[in-house]
């Protein structure tokens, strides 16, 4: 996606070991205008995978996923980092260890709100290694739904991630592709 891929280029910041921040497009300001546009591409993507859900991780993969929930008339459902006291038990979890976090994160979902008969499209803001996908997909199969797709606005192809995933054997659509970030703060994207 020309759009994002300029933006990166022109606000991304590299910030070394692996970190691209990209504050100014989703992280804490979000251009939404942009992440329409970002839903729209991913709506186009995943048409034919018929997903019911979208689910996503919180927090900044819920703009991603919203602009596509919305683009494609579906439900979202985020996977929450700490449990509400609104979130009964029984719950699926899982764990992920975060980069940005600099640790191990829970992801929960309500039972209510991810069914056996859902195809469930995952979308976030970064595939990198592939870890808090890895575990969105672990809760999809919990809940015995069927897994139709990834998606990502920005894959960091050095870190490894759609390799790990690619056993799940689904389609994985990411808007921007990266293939180097070097020291001296020189973002290379994929052709």
């Amino acid at each position: 996606m020309d759009s994002l891929k300029r933006r990166i280029r022109q606000e991304g910041r590299n910030l070394g070991h692996g970190i691209l921040k990209i504050d100014s497009v989703i992280n804490h300001q979000v251009d939404a205008t942009l992440m329409l546009e970002a839903g729209a591409e991913f709506a186009r993507s995943f048409a034919d995978g018929h997903p019911t859900r979208i689910l996503t991780a919180e927090v900044s993969g819920i703009i991603p996923a919203m602009a596509t929930a919305y683009a494609m008339g579906l439900p979202l459902v985020y996977a929450r980092k700490h449990k509400p006291v609104t979130m009964t038990d029984p719950v699926f979890v899982e764990f992920a260890p975060s980069h940005t976090k600099g640790g191990e994160v829970s992801l929960m979902v309500s039972p209510e709100f991810l069914h056996a008969e859902d195809r469930v499209l995952i979308i976030d803001d970064f595939l990198a290694t592939g870890n808090t996908i890895d575990a969105m997909a672990r809760i999809v199969e919990s809940a015995g739904a069927t897994l139709v797709g990834i998606g990502a606005l920005v894959e960091k192809s050095f870190e490894g991630g759609r390799e790990a995933l690619s056993c799940l054997d689904v389609p994985i659509v990411s808007l921007v592709i990266i293939d180097e970030m070097r020291d001296d703060g020189t973002i290379i994207f994929a052709e």
